[in-house]
């Protein structure tokens, strides 16, 4: 009887000891296992960041890719004083309104600040869809959406005149564009970097929050 009772005390400390074995190390995996998320996370929210970058500037130089032929071929055309002095005003032009004013100091901050506030707080849409979400078409404040949509609506019409133009006046404006957009993907790249590698930037990225 005594040992039938030591023999039944032992298997109840057997089974309560597994049991906290268990209890202990099933803790220990759902910290791990919680860990292990948050840095999947962390990793698609990176990844998503330099997608948004990569698909913006990837937009900028296959726009720059197609419009230079046009431009070089507008020199294989007779020249007159009248298009150089025009050429020499078009590309300046360009170079500060589209390359300046509209790029370095509007558009490229604006797409690395987003893409830094993806980085950091994105969701998965956001990061599916980067580009778009770093070019500002959504979750942005109602004053970016219409800014994006606006440019971009401008640059689509602004294609479509040009190609009604005659080389080498066609050409001579897509100089100007190319140039413009070439400043604007160099600032791109350049503003990019700071936002994904610093630990301050100094840009908004006009979230609804």
């Amino acid at each position: 009887m005594g040992a039938a009772l030591d023999l039944l005390r032992d298997f109840q400390y057997s089974y309560l000891n597994e049991k906290r074995q268990r209890a202990r190390f099933g803790c220990c995996w759902s910290g791990y296992g919680s860990f292990f998320r948050k840095g999947q996370e962390t990793m698609l929210r990176k990844l998503g960041a330099w997608w948004g970058l990569a698909g913006v500037a990837g937009l900028l130089g296959s726009a720059i890719y197609r419009l230079t032929p046009m431009a070089i071929s507008a020199f294989s055309f007779p020249f007159h004083w009248y298009h150089h002095v025009t050429l020499v005003l078009v590309v300046f032009f360009m170079a500060y309104v589209e390359g300046y004013r509209a790029f370095q100091q509007g558009f490229s901050p604006r797409v690395a600040a987003r893409a830094r506030y993806l980085g950091h707080h994105g969701r998965l849409s956001h990061a599916i869809f980067a580009p778009l979400f770093c070019m500002g078409f959504f979750y942005a404040t109602r004053r970016r959406q219409i800014t994006s949509i606006s440019v971009t609506v401008g640059i689509i019409l602004l294609v479509l005149l040009v190609r009604l133009l005659d080389q080498p006046w066609r050409g001579i404006v897509d100089a100007g564009v190319v140039v413009g957009l070439a400043w604007g993907l160099v600032s791109l790249v350049l503003f990019g970097i700071q936002a994904l590698t610093s630990a301050t930037f100094s840009y908004s990225p006009e979230v609804p929050e």
